[in-house]
């Protein structure tokens, strides 16, 4: 994936969608200064809203290719999901076209965005089980996770609304599943301590 192909109109919705969501929800960034300022970087974070992936966006300087569900692409607003350079994915099958892409943009040291639980979490639990891309793409591609949480709810100036960024970490030699426990503990910890 070229990088260079999606900046223009990303960086044009980042400007015009974002000073909307900002003045809209009033929302609180935390930490946002541990996203790594270069190198492959996988950004994780728990799934309750469609404009979840906003914050992320907005507390770095770096383009994010956000993997998002085929459906998207062919909703009306699947122009949208093109021009931003988000990857899309095949939830139904084991997707090795849209996993190639994203070990694409980690190995040209870009960064990756992935909601782990696979999609919105209306369940009444904290957080869903994590899928296990995120942790295997890290560990392919050395790249660095960083989680954050979202507490709060998407309300008109609710100042309640808020993103927390977590300690950033290499799978390294960890086990696929103890990288996604940690994941995900760590995740936990961020809702808990941030409602």
């Amino acid at each position: 994936m070229k990088n260079k192909e999606h900046k223009f109109w990303y960086s044009f919705f980042k400007i015009i969608l974002g000073w909307f969501f900002l003045l809209y929800y009033r929302p609180k960034i935390k930490n946002k200064q541990v996203i790594p300022k270069k190198g492959p970087v996988i950004i994780c974070g728990n799934h309750i809203h469609l404009f979840d992936q906003c914050f992320p966006i907005l507390s770095t300087k770096r383009m994010i290719h956000y993997m998002a569900k085929k459906e998207h692409f062919e909703s009306r607003f699947g122009w949208f999901f093109k021009l931003s350079g988000c990857i899309s994915v095949n939830r139904n099958v084991h997707d090795q076209k849209a996993k190639d892409k994203a070990l694409d943009v980690l190995n040209q040291g870009y960064v990756l965005g992935i909601f782990p639980e696979g999609t919105r979490n209306k369940t009444k639990e904290i957080l869903q089980p994590l899928k296990f891309g995120a942790v295997s793409l890290a560990k392919k591609t050395d790249a660095v996770i960083v989680p954050y949480a979202i507490t709060g709810k998407y309300k008109f100036w609710n100042n309640k609304l808020k993103a927390t960024f977590g300690t950033p970490f290499k799978v390294g030699n960890m086990s696929l599943e103890e990288a996604n426990k940690k994941l995900a503990d760590e995740l936990i910890k961020l809702i808990n301590e941030n409602k």
